[in-house]
């Protein structure tokens, strides 16, 4: 026998002597008489032995390699030959040649049958049973289970990296049901096929809520499917401890565990793991099955390696949704950019001119009234597409968008004669979902506001100092025009020569509708919360 130290094998002086085999003892040539204890040893053991000659072929053998060739009398018969002649997949592929030329050791596994793996020792034996030859002792272990779990293993990475390959250019020419659609369908697929599992349940946790809403819902019942999960260790099943806990959970008999909810009509068992990323939960794997302890530790491996690539090929996905909702989101704010002045100026021109016809030329001045609507429309036309383009649904808001969604679709007029001023308005206020127009001074600006007709302003941004006029006086103008005047008043720190804000506050401006300049983008963005919401 090889010995577990890799060392070339001495025979027992026994297997050197000459004689008729022991009554009782398994087959042997003239040149192998064991001995009667140790072919009882040999034949107990449940790895095969085999003495080979410089030809390989088999001098003896015992009764478990015996069986792998399905022949009593396999005496000098090939070796690869009495197994059927199998695949050698290495690593070393010529393993018997290895053992003779050098002396040393070699080892290869074969691929034999359909479903047989055998991994095969070979070593020199150094008291040659004859002095004409050399021979081999060959051990012969069928690991079988460990190959078939690691191409399992191996099948299960590779169904991941397909399942997360969601190439930009096929997935964006795709809406965003169709993606996740066909993320289902590749989870599906795998997880039939390759787990063998029919009953799956996929949930995703909504981080602000708790709540685990269905994603994939295949072989179980409406009310379950249906059924209100948070991610709590108590009340909420099975799927809900693993969504709080992050632990993997092995139900052997839905009967009699006290945490499973009925899924699956008949279920007996459940398998049910977290989808990590980034040592997150984002939701929960779960696979039912009607026989009890139907899943074994292999199977919660599996599926807890599968579920890994699960949770990063639903990232994938998300991440190349919010890449093409951000890409569209900034061509539209583009447009818009190049559009937004040119727009402003034929507002400003238009109310201008249409000032000096109103009661001389009518239809002049309707004219004119169509001009600016066509000009309100065009802006209102790029807000919608930018909306269809990069919807919320395809692009996860960010925090600071999400706490000031409120001022998606408000219209806001921004006051100043300094066109950076105007331009930086635009490229701020449009990327949160506002409409903005702008005006040069006090007067234009109350021209704007006179002919604004459904497209009323919302907030209204103002220097204190106008060419035409002072903060104060423009909050006064406007008060004649508008029952209630949403502004918000921009000044420089330390310049306010006629005491506008002050008396522009006892004249009603809301508390925190003045900005210091320069401000901050947050600053801004709350002083015209606080004037939309009152």
């Amino acid at each position: 026998m090889c010995s577990s130290d890799n060392h070339k094998v001495d025979l027992p002086h026994e297997f050197a002597d000459q004689g008729e085999p022991q009554s009782g003892g398994l087959r042997s040539d003239s040149r192998c008489m064991p001995l009667l204890p140790a072919e009882l040893i040999l034949a107990g053991i449940p790895d095969g032995v085999v003495l080979l000659d410089s030809d390989n072929n088999i001098v003896w053998a015992n009764e478990r390699f015996r069986q792998w060739t399905h022949h009593e009398k396999i005496e000098n018969e090939g070796f690869y030959k009495a197994l059927g002649n199998p695949e050698i997949l290495g690593p070393d592929f010529c393993p018997f040649h290895t053992a003779l030329a050098t002396g040393e050791p070699s080892n290869s596994t074969l691929h034999a049958g359909e479903n047989l793996y055998l991994h095969v020792h070979a070593a020199l034996i150094t008291q040659a049973l004859s002095e004409a030859e050399a021979n081999l002792v060959v051990t012969i272990r069928d690991v079988t289970a460990e190959v078939l779990q690691q191409q399992k293993m191996a099948a299960i990475h590779q169904a991941g990296v397909e399942l997360a390959d969601l190439k930009p250019e096929e997935v964006f020419e795709m809406g965003v049901e169709d993606r996740v659609e066909l993320l289902k369908d590749n989870i599906r697929h795998y997880t039939r096929n390759l787990l063998n599992f029919d009953v799956i349940e996929i949930r995703l946790l909504d981080p602000a809520t708790g709540t685990l809403e269905p994603l994939i819902c295949d072989g179980f019942s409406d009310d379950a499917s249906q059924r209100a999960l948070r991610a709590r260790s108590k009340e909420n099943g099975v799927t809900g401890f693993v969504a709080a806990t992050g632990k993997s959970y092995l139900c052997e008999n839905t009967e009699e565990d006290p945490l499973y909810l009925p899924g699956v009509a008949g279920a007996k068992s459940s398998l049910t793991v977290p989808l990590v990323l980034h040592e997150q939960v984002i939701g929960t794997f779960n696979v039912e099955s009607p026989e009890a302890q139907a899943f074994t530790e292999s199977d919660l491996q599996f599926l807890e390696i599968f579920s890994r690539d699960v949770a990063v090929a639903l990232n994938t996905l998300e991440l190349l949704v919010a890449q093409q909702a951000n890409a569209a989101q900034a061509s539209c704010y583009a447009i818009h950019s190049a559009v937004a002045l040119p727009v402003d100026e034929i507002l400003n021109d238009a109310v201008n001119v249409m000032e000096l016809y109103i009661g001389h030329e009518s239809e002049l001045a309707g004219r004119l009234e169509r001009i600016l609507r066509n000009a309100r429309d065009i802006k209102q036309v790029i807000h919608k597409v930018g909306q269809k383009m990069a919807p919320a649904l395809a692009s996860p808001a960010s925090g600071v968008h999400a706490k000031h969604s409120s001022l998606i679709g408000k219209r806001v007029l921004v006051v100043d004669n300094d066109e950076v001023v105007r331009s930086d308005a635009h490229s701020l206020l449009d990327r949160y979902g506002c409409i903005v127009e702008t005006a040069h001074e006090g007067a234009e600006a109350l021209l704007m506001v006179r002919t604004c007709g459904e497209y009323c302003y919302d907030a209204i941004i103002s220097d204190i100092r106008l060419p035409d006029m002072n903060g104060r006086q423009f909050m006064i103008r406007l008060q004649e025009t508008m029952e209630k005047v949403p502004l918000v008043l921009m000044t420089g720190f330390g310049y306010d020569p006629g005491h506008s804000i002050v008396k522009a506050r006892q004249a009603g401006l809301h508390p925190n509708a003045v900005l210091h300049k320069p401000f901050r983008r947050d600053q801004l963005l709350t002083a015209v919360e606080s004037v939309v919401a009152t």
